[in-house]
């Protein structure tokens, strides 16, 4: 297929298609569009930003359209599934576009919000819904909804919904829905776990890989900075200083890794924002619009947070913590690189990430290229520091910062012990607060200061 008019889609949804501009499918579109439309169940394997949406939307509101019947009370015909409010509320925006001289009704039911008002866009019926899983089981346990009229199940982005720890509520939904229904089940991935649940889900599905389950954006260039951990600020200031930024995108493990890092490039003169499962829904739509806008050109996120966020012109992904789980590198660096334009994937590896950097690469099937930056970090600018006075280990004495009013630990060679540095036959280490090398004497005074003796 060359255009989406090789496909026979309602002349509605070309026109629509057309002003949006949209000519060319993509490999994901190409192979999916007319499998879906014969009805017949799709497993479909794609990164993110592969047009995945728009390749099972666009055979959906045909056939919708193709059968014309109003739905009934509390019910919907399509349910689409997807593990975050942001994704849901993205694909929800492209059923309606491309929908948009259709009859066709659609809603979205995501957690973070009154269910009030869900409550009554369902009351009538809806042809479309999505959805995430807990605010769906909501609607059911309230009895605002009823599946019994479910004609297709899209499950989108199934190995996070894994991740997550979906999996058990989608298997309730599921046990819900009647057994005479489509299914199509999205995911960048192909875990064990997610293959069995595409065995129990699924009948005598087409599988659809565009590109191998484990690769890594080609367009993506990829490198490793080791750091030791506390380092890892100040290297990330280097980074976002010295890189040519359109907007990045930081990766941390946790919420409150997230805020700490967006507080620390404020203060260090660089607008950021953070996003994650702690903030509400309107501070997230806030800082999505801005970040798109590029009001807002670094955004932290958590995995979580990040998988609503589908914005063009992503030039730089920095993992500043790097993910417990293999398969989530993947989705981070598919962030950027998207539309066809190229990217950049910073990570940074402390030496107890370097097991997890082992497994990413073993996984990619590629080495990614590594500079160590252990030894020297004088070039890296660290971040003001904003903890309470800490006495030096080295002579008891603080230092006012004149610049915030806050003190800071101070090594005897007058530096701040934000990175490992090694002078003269000493190294001094930032929590461990000892001597490297030394006579015997030495070690024993310095051990003791340490323990507060």
């Amino acid at each position: 297929m060359t255009t989406f008019d090789d496909f026979t889609l309602n002349d509605a949804i070309t026109r629509a298609l057309a002003e949006e501009k949209y000519l060319t499918p993509t490999p994901i579109q190409a192979q999916t569009i007319p499998t879906v439309m014969s009805g017949r169940d799709v497993i479909g394997i794609a990164q993110t930003g592969t047009g995945k949406t728009a390749a099972f939307a666009l055979p959906i509101l045909h056939r919708l359209v193709a059968s014309p019947r109003p739905p009934a009370r509390k019910c919907c015909r399509v349910l689409v599934l997807s593990p975050t409010r942001e994704l849901s509320g993205q694909i929800l925006d492209s059923f309606r576009t491309y929908g948009r001289y259709l009859r066709v009704r659609a809603a979205l039911a995501i957690g973070g919000v009154s269910m009030g008002a869900q409550v009554r866009a369902l009351v009538n019926g809806v042809d479309v819904l999505v959805a995430t899983p807990g605010r769906l089981l909501d609607l059911v346990k309230s009895n605002a909804l009823h599946l019994s009229e479910v004609k297709c199940l899209v499950l989108d982005e199934a190995d996070r919904m894994l991740d997550m720890g979906f999996i058990y509520d989608v298997r309730k939904i599921v046990a819900k829905l009647p057994i005479d229904r489509q299914t199509l089940m999205f995911s960048a991935t192909m875990p064990r776990a997610i293959a069995e649940l595409a065995a129990h889900m699924l009948r005598d599905p087409i599988k659809v890989a565009v590109a191998p389950a484990a690769s890594t954006v080609e367009r993506v260039e990829q490198r490793v900075i080791r750091v030791d951990r506390s380092a890892k600020p100040a290297t990330l200031i280097d980074v976002l200083r010295r890189e040519t930024i359109e907007r990045a995108l930081i990766f941390t493990r946790t919420k409150h890794g997230a805020d700490k890092v967006a507080r620390g490039l404020i203060r260090a003169g660089i607008s950021a924002e953070a996003i994650h499962g702690n903030k509400s829904q309107n501070q997230r739509e806030r800082v999505l619009a801005a970040f798109r806008k590029g009001d807002v050109r670094t955004l932290v996120a958590t995995d979580i947070a990040a998988r609503g966020i589908d914005v063009d012109g992503v030039s730089h992904v920095v993992n500043f913590d790097l993910p417990n789980v293999p398969e989530t590198y993947v989705h981070r660096i598919g962030r950027t690189a998207r539309a066809g334009a190229e990217g950049v994937a910073i990570s940074l590896c402390d030496g107890e990430e370097m097991a997890l950097l082992g497994d990413i690469q073993k996984l990619i099937r590629m080495t990614i290229p590594l500079s160590d930056r252990r030894i020297d970090q004088r070039r890296a600018e660290p971040l003001p520091a904003t903890h309470a006075s800490i006495k030096s280990p080295v002579n008891g004495k603080r230092r006012r910062d004149d610049r915030n009013g806050s003190t800071r630990k101070q090594s005897r060679y007058g530096q701040p012990n934000e990175a490992p540095r090694s002078i003269g036959s000493v190294a001094f280490i930032r929590g461990k607060n000892r001597p490297e090398r030394g006579n015997a004497r030495r070690t024993q005074r310095w051990a003791g200061r340490s323990q507060g003796t």
